[in-house]
């Protein structure tokens, strides 16, 4: 869907600043957080507004967001939709927005993210709250942990626009043991943000990386690979080095029945397990791969290596082969099946 690409319009240097508080369960209190930072940040000068609230407010959240000034949202066919314009008319320094992933189909754009990325792009900026089954690649895992199913996300490449994100922790005493796995993805979901917004820093002063700020692995899914099996891999080796799995799967033109079948079982434990999905263009997959694997920071790539040899295969050679040649600086493990 085109509208679920985030459109920055101003240069860096005047689009405001986005800070997200993450939760990733409800009542960690993420939002008594991020409350809490908006009053003392009107107490220490700047000029702060409230651009929208949550439906129901704890009573201990409640004496401070009355401390703050608020622009009401307006109510359109029963949804609660941020007043964008109201806000620009405005122009606070900074603008507070409770909650992330909404829809707004009847307001000045479909989806909340994309007033927040309006108000970014004006020059105000924005701290908001989230929870982490709201964000599009992480809903399906955690679906899975938790059994509540989610319809409203916003995109991952918008959260990655974030120049700061706080993932709000919940006291270890007592914790369900689903708690710990959500709190494991969260933090590498953070460690990933931050990593972007570096990344993005250095593309934006022109500075080339000559060091790698820390572990990603990428397990490259066809058809056929043996997909459990490195997904298992990099999981395990993702666990030693505390960072993220990515999968990623280049769209074949005109494929079987037979083989969407098996790339959609194997994007399934993909996802399942956690990992973030990528699904790349490219008419040539090798080089969409290596494209992504080094403007993303990858360290490290699982691909599956078919040992039946065609004619194609000892003229020119297996395309593992080029990945490997091509991905040079890159560790590559090869999984046959």
């Amino acid at each position: 869907m085109p509208d679920l690409e985030p459109q920055p319009v101003t240069p860096e240097s005047t689009r405001g600043r986005l800070k997200v508080f993450l939760g990733y369960a409800a009542g960690v209190g993420k939002s008594f957080r991020m409350f809490d930072e908006a009053r003392r940040r009107k107490e220490r000068g700047q000029d702060v507004v409230v651009g929208a609230v949550q439906p129901e407010i704890s009573s201990e959240i409640k004496p401070l967001i009355d401390s703050l000034e608020i622009i009401p949202t307006l109510e359109i066919e029963g949804v609660p939709v941020i007043d964008v314009d109201a806000i620009l008319r405005r122009r606070p320094q900074v603008c507070v927005v409770d909650g992330l992933a909404y829809d707004a189909p009847w307001g000045k754009n479909r989806h909340r993210w994309q007033d927040v990325d309006e108000l970014l792009s004006a020059g105000i900026n924005v701290v908001a709250s989230v929870n982490l089954e709201r964000i599009d690649d992480q809903r399906e895992a955690v679906e899975k942990l938790t059994g509540q199913p989610v319809v409203e996300t916003i995109p991952r490449e918008f959260l990655n626009t974030a120049d700061e994100i706080v993932v709000v922790d919940t006291p270890a005493d007592g914790a369900r043991p689903e708690l710990t796995e959500l709190r494991q993805i969260a933090l590498v979901l953070s460690a990933d943000v931050i990593d972007a917004g570096l990344q993005r820093y250095l593309r934006a002063h022109e500075i080339e990386p000559g060091w790698r700020t820390h572990e990603r692995f990428l397990v490259c899914l066809t058809p056929r690979a043996n997909a459990e099996r490195m997904i298992e891999s990099a999981r395990e080796s993702a666990a030693r080095f505390h960072c993220d799995v990515v999968a990623v799967s280049v769209r074949k033109q005109n494929p079987s029945a037979t083989e969407e079948r098996e790339m959609d079982g194997n994007l399934a434990r993909a996802r399942a397990a956690g990992a973030r999905v990528e699904i790349l263009d490219g008419d040539d997959p090798v080089e969409a791969i290596v494209q992504y694997a080094r403007s993303h920071g990858v360290t490290q790539i699982f691909v599956g290596h078919s040992m039946k040899k065609d004619w194609r295969t000892r003229l020119w050679g297996s395309p593992v082969s080029r990945l490997i040649r091509e991905a040079d600086g890159i560790d590559v493990r090869v999984f046959p099946h």
